[in-house]
């Protein structure tokens, strides 16, 4: 009912009355929490201000930690939906079901994720959460800006406030810190501890709009508010004998903690309390610029609180005699007065919102130049691609600040970037062998299979080709999860005889996988590129491989910083190294599809020859850093690049060659001889 304040004695001009000129002081966050919701039923908004609050035991930390950890790893399904489902977000319950069926709706969510953890990379963790929040709309939601917001009653400001503050924080932190994980672990601890934290993670007002503030009465010390409200000055938190231990004071002042009390240590240590709590009661008392408003009720023992110690002492007061009491207190002051509380009107306030006109982003006036970077073969693109290559940097241009996208993390993610492109496909039922021409097409069916075949690797294939119950197990478990139980026995009877079977190696040679000792899978490599320049590393590729056969042609560009890559297989067979490649590419409904030219004219498509010579290159410069007699046409064998679909074919679904030493010696020359590949794992 207050249209306008100000000091009319003091000559200044009356000002109207804001929101922000009211301050609310409470004793706890329970009291808090009550005059807050009852405020926002009435439409008004605030913000509780504490010493004790810290951000990082807000419940956006705990989200926080949740984007974090599916940001670091993007590929574990349990961290993404978990992140997905945080309410911050805001997906709905249809959406995030259609997460568990829509297979390519979840493999945009992998590859949006996995652009976070590259944007946090580059740029830093709170350029990479202002981007996650970009693109889920929080800040438009948490503001009410649209139908199903939070809104300004939920509280979303304050969230959103938080969200921001946390941000910051950890960018600070990440300074001194090694990696993502490290960061994720120092939320954890920060958020484990967050009670004990210096002033800058105490929580931020939200905004300089108009917000009634509720504030603990120790808080307020030394603070000045227009106007100030005590709804809860009667109560008091008597001193309970089980809550251990009573701290009591001597004579000397010297604290005393008390285990067991006796006498009358109870009665001391409650009149200490009622000592405090008057103290807090003068400091609520004088905070007032204008006008104190103390709420009053017979409450029961209201005489053990400050102010019924101040209405009657020690004594009790009946609830008929409380307004007596009261104007006993107030004798004759002009400047107190004792009302009865208004009756609740069911109004809600309509704050006046002010309008401000928001003007065009800013952009940079020169580009951000970064000529270092790492590459990856799955990025590489054709000149005929949608747009210019991913992982170059175009022949004479400068790059931008983000010039590249980025290489591949993991051999899941080269596997899941390599079969991007591939139609995808729900799986039929099995045809009752052990073929695979019905199952599922696609990026998560093909990383699928990769995945059982790194598991049979790891395990050792001769060993799983001995023990094919426990292959069951595995795949029966990786199939439910994928809603594919239907394919568990033919799936296994695949795997079994793919091991089982003998595989074409370049030269007329074969070997059967259950057969290999030591063969290496997902081997990482890194070797050093100088400027190379794609347009002659393409054409040394194409005139030395497959008869020189037409192909597409890569983008120009350059490749500058570092060269990496996942070998699917890399094994020894009588003294020659070899390097395999899974492929789950559909070339046709039955094993007739699988033809020496269909395979050769879909690596030509694909441009596998390019990722095998490079494969090859990146084994020769290990041997001969490893091989003291190195030679590359007595060691290394060539590549065997398995289309798996096709295992059943005549030519058991195998593409092998063996490039020429020539094309290995030229590569040495354009990526620099200086270089040196460096076996990560």
């Amino acid at each position: 009912g207050f249209e306008r304040a100000g000091d009319e004695t003091g000559g200044d001009a009356l000002a109207a009355l804001r929101p922000a000129d009211i301050a609310i002081l409470v004793n706890s966050r329970t009291e808090a929490n009550a005059v807050r919701a009852a405020l926002a039923a009435g439409g008004v908004r605030s913000v509780y201000l504490s010493d004790q609050e810290s951000v990082f035991a807000s419940p956006q930390a705990a989200e926080l930690q949740q984007w974090l950890a599916a940001c670091a790893e993007p590929d574990d399904d349990g961290l993404l939906r978990a992140a997905l489902a945080t309410p911050c977000l805001g997906l709905d319950w249809a959406a995030l079901d259609r997460l568990r069926h829509d297979e390519l709706e979840w493999e945009e969510r992998v590859l949006q994720f996995r652009s976070y953890r590259q944007l946090w990379r580059r740029q830093g963790v709170l350029p990479m959460l202002r981007r996650l929040l970009g693109d889920f709309g929080v800040p438009r939601r948490l503001l009410g800006g649209e139908e199903g917001g939070t809104g300004a009653g939920s509280d979303g400001e304050r969230a959103l406030t938080d969200l921001l503050h946390l941000a910051e924080l950890l960018q600070h932190a990440s300074v001194a810190l090694d990696g993502e994980h490290a960061l994720i672990r120092h939320l954890a601890e920060q958020r484990a501890d967050a009670g004990n934290g210096d002033d800058a993670r105490k929580l931020r007002l939200e905004s300089d709009a108009d917000l009634v503030q509720v504030v603990t009465v120790h808080k307020s010390k030394g603070l000045e508010y227009p106007l100030v409200f005590l709804p809860f000055a009667c109560t008091c938190r008597q001193v309970d004998p089980d809550d251990l231990p009573i701290k009591l004071h001597e004579a000397a002042g010297a604290l005393r903690l008390v285990l067991e009390p006796q006498g009358d240590d109870i009665a001391q240590a409650d009149r200490e309390r009622l000592g405090e709590d008057l103290r807090k009661l003068y400091v609520a008392l004088t905070r007032a610029r204008h006008a104190t408003w103390i709420g009053v009720a017979p409450v029961e023992k209201l005489e053990l609180s400050a102010l019924g110690y101040l209405l009657a002492g020690s004594a009790s007061i009946a609830t008929d005699a409380l307004a007596d009491a009261l104007a006993a207190l107030r004798g004759d002051c002009a400047h107190i007065a004792v009302e009865p509380a208004p009756a609740p009107a069911g109004e809600r306030f309509a704050p006046r919102v002010a309008r401000s006109e928001i003007g065009a982003a800013r952009e940079p006036r020169r580009a951000v130049r970064e000529f270092w970077w790492i590459a990856s073969y799955s990025a590489l693109r054709t000149a005929e691609a949608e747009g210019v290559a991913a992982e170059v940097i175009a022949a004479g241009t400068a790059p931008t600040a983000e010039p590249v996208p980025p290489a591949a993390e993991t051999p899941a993610e080269e596997t899941f970037a390599e079969t991007l492109a591939e139609a995808p496909g729900s799986p039929a039922a099995p045809a009752g062998d052990q073929r695979l021409h019905r199952f599922a097409r696609g990026p998560g069916p093909g990383t699928f299979l990769h995945e059982l075949l790194e598991w049979a690797a790891r395990e050792g294939f001769g060993r799983v080709l001995a023990a094919p119950e426990r292959a069951r197990d595995m795949i029966a478990r990786r199939c439910a999860v994928r809603g594919w139980s239907q394919w568990t026995e033919a799936l296994t009877r695949w795997l079994l005889d793919f091991i089982a079977t003998p595989l074409p190696l370049p030269g007329g040679d074969s070997t059967r996988l259950a057969d290999l000792a030591g063969a290496r899978p997902e081997m990482e490599f890194w070797f050093e590129t100088h400027r190379a320049d794609l347009v002659r590393l393409d054409a040394l590729v194409r005139a030395h491989t497959l008869g020189a056969a037409p192909r597409p042609e890569l983008a120009p560009g350059r490749l500058n910083g570092m060269l990496k890559g996942f070998i699917d297989l890399v094994f020894e067979h009588q003294g020659r190294y070899y390097v395999a490649d899974y492929k789950s590419n559909w070339l046709g409904p039955d094993d007739a599809a699988y033809t020496p030219a269909a395979m050769r004219d879909a690596v030509l498509a694909k441009r596998y020859e390019l990722q095998y010579v490079l494969y090859l290159f990146a084994l020769h410069r290990l041997l001969k850093s490893r091989l003291p007699d190195y030679d590359y046409d007595r060691h290394v064998g060539g590549a065997v690049y398995l289309f798996l679909r096709g295992s059943h074919a005549p030519t058991r679904g195998v593409h092998a060659e063996r490039p020429p030493r020539a094309l290995i010696e030229a590569l040495d020359a354009e990526f620099g001889m200086v270089a040196a590949v460096g076996e990560v794992r």
